[in-house]
């Protein structure tokens, strides 16, 4: 049993890099998919409605800071990676990896949908008509991210017990 639970701490290192690394990820995607391509929303919309230059320039300021905090993410991942990859008693597994950014992308769903659509309002994912069911399909995906990433993860954990 310890042998087990000895392997499955090794892996601990690449699953935390693979989160932080899903959790830029995720936050990269939303920003650039849905406050700048298809322009839905951006980080302050429902308080600062685009009908100003000056909400205009305030909610650029905050979508950038957004921006800096998905980068800042990314690179903590980056560097967990890095530390990681110099260990050698890190199993290297593409499950474990890419299920980890998985958990990780969800993560970011789950938070900031919860966060800022629902306990602080400041942005709906789709503003208007069924912004409600937008706002819920977000946090559903998250969610499907998280345990996808996870069955990802619990399957290399399988392959690696019948070893």
């Amino acid at each position: 049993m310890e042998a087990k639970s000895e392997k499955s701490n090794q892996r601990i290192p690449l699953i935390v890099a693979g989160i932080f690394l899903g959790l830029g990820l995720g936050g990269f995607f939303d920003g650039i998919v849905l406050h700048q391509i298809l322009q839905w929303h951006h980080m302050l919309s429902n308080v600062r409605p685009l009908t100003t230059i000056s909400n205009i320039d305030v909610n650029t300021v905050w979508d950038g800071l957004f921006h800096a905090f998905d980068w800042i993410m990314t690179v903590i991942g980056v560097v967990l990676l890095w530390r990681a990859g110099r260990r050698e008693d890190v199993p290297w597994s593409s499950n474990i990896y890419f299920g980890s950014i998985l958990i990780g992308a969800g993560l970011f769903n789950l938070i900031e949908g919860v966060i800022d659509h629902h306990i602080l309002g400041i942005h709906h994912v789709k503003p208007g008509p069924n912004q409600l069911a937008w706002d819920l399909g977000f946090l559903a995906v998250g969610a499907l991210l998280v345990v996808v990433g996870w069955f990802t993860i619990q399957q290399r954990k399988q392959n690696l017990e019948l070893k």
